[in-house]
């Protein structure tokens, strides 16, 4: 057997270094003789930029400690790799390195433009008979890949969400003045609205739960959520909203967009959206006199492993190993994903899907799974989240903070 490599690719998550715990215990379980890491993705390995991951991972409290520490171990990025025709000479390359280190099964762990690395790998060694094996390994908060029915990343993400939106709640009501504070809580999401959603799993019998969700499967419309704010307002001294980042109004437009606008835009086209809780706060205030506050999870929701769902880990460990197993068996051009039997009890399997099936394409809320004239999200969204928070791994402490695996940490092994 050849050499495995593994990279990371896309906004990081809690849960992302446990499917590399599991890549790596498949790979030694198989008798792999050197397991590779990419620093920094496709775009670190172009560049030959490879780790040696027995320098960092020598024992099962490696791979435990790994399994607690957030981001990705390895370096993540966001590098669109070109179309195939009219760039062989970039391909060319990634497989003379491939040779060059007698890599044979390839692996990359992300999200819709990560599966579209593995599609091309993939598709290009097959219009040229090479030998190496391309596997998907599912990643992202945004829980917008399609066929799978969640993604690991989405559970830990969707627990912090929760947890925060449960706290807020009890901040914002511990003031009960004459006039009500408004807080609007902006939630992760472009176009799917999975995290946004997640804020209704704070409800319970200890918490109200948010007052409105706005996801962006439904147009928003300014004058309505106006509307319902002074409403609310009026009958209640605490209002808590949550709202998607990606919501957009009828005219296509980015709320966030409708007050200061940011032009940036990554690799694969995306504009950095932020500021809609910061836009409908100050029209709040300016509309109502009424205080209000902007709160922005951003990167908090998704490198929160303090927080993560014990659910969620083990599904990104057992993705990261079935990958890995999959294609010691000779599998490519496919991805891991995860298919549920039951609800209660929660149950699921792990299959093995086309990747062309899968890149690039976005799954959203089932707009049946949005109530109340697009303000809030059913019992049935609850029933399909509740399973994917449960359990915690609790963190590795030192001198009163959780402990990390790096790759700094070479240096004290050394």
């Amino acid at each position: 057997m050849g050499n495995v490599i593994v990279g990371q690719s896309g906004g990081p998550t809690a849960v992302i270094n446990s499917s590399l715990a599991g890549v790596i215990k498949a790979s030694k379980k198989a008798g792999i003789e050197k397991i590779y890491g990419m620093h920094h993705g496709i775009e670190g390995f172009l560049k030959e930029d490879l780790i040696d991951l027995d320098d960092y991972i020598q024992s099962t409290a490696d791979l435990s400690l790994l399994k607690r520490t957030p981001s990705a171990f390895l370096g993540s990025c966001r590098y669109k790799l070109p179309e195939i025709a009219g760039h062989e000479d970039v391909y060319e390359k990634i497989f003379e390195i491939l040779e060059k280190y007698d890599i044979e099964y390839f692996l990359y762990n992300g999200g819709n433009d990560s599966m579209d690395t593995i599609k091309m790998l993939s598709d290009y060694a097959d219009l040229h008979d090479k030998p190496q094996k391309f596997m998907g390994i599912p990643k992202t908060i945004d829980n917008d890949l399609p066929l799978t029915d969640h993604c690991p990343g989405y559970g830990s993400a969707a627990k912090y969400i929760a947890t925060s939106m449960k706290e807020i709640i009890r901040d914002n009501e511990s003031f009960g003045a004459a006039k009500p504070t408004i807080c609007v809580v902006e939630i992760m999401g472009r176009h799917a609205g999975w995290l946004t959603a997640a804020a209704a799993l704070s409800k319970g019998p200890d918490c109200s739960g948010p007052d409105m969700i706005y996801l962006p499967e439904v147009t928003f419309d300014v004058d309505d959520f106006m509307a319902k704010v002074k409403q609310l307002a009026a009958e209640k001294s605490s209002v808590v909203i949550a709202v998607s980042e990606g919501v957009k109004v009828a005219d296509g437009r980015f709320v966030c967009e409708l007050g200061q606008s940011n032009d940036y835009v990554d690799a694969f086209g995306h504009k950095q959206l932020s500021g809609c809780a910061s836009y409908l706060t100050n029209l709040i205030t300016h509309e109502t006199g009424l205080k209000s506050r902007a709160i922005e999870f951003s990167t908090l929701q998704r490198c929160a492993t303090h927080l993560s769902s014990r659910v969620d880990i083990d599904e990104a460990y057992n993705c990261g190993y079935m990958a890995a197993k999959a294609a010691f068996e000779g599998d490519t051009g496919k991805m891991v994903i995860i298919e549920r039997l039951s609800d209660e009890p929660y149950l699921v399997q792990y299959k093995r899907y086309d990747i062309h099936e899968i890149a690039n394409v976005e799954r959203k809320v089932p707009k049946n799974w949005i109530i109340n004239n697009g303000t809030y999200v059913s019992d049935r969204y609850l029933t399909y989240a509740s399973p994917l928070i449960i359990g915690s791994l609790l963190p590795y402490y030192a001198n009163g903070l959780p402990k990390h695996l790096t790759l700094k940490n070479k240096a004290k092994k050394d």
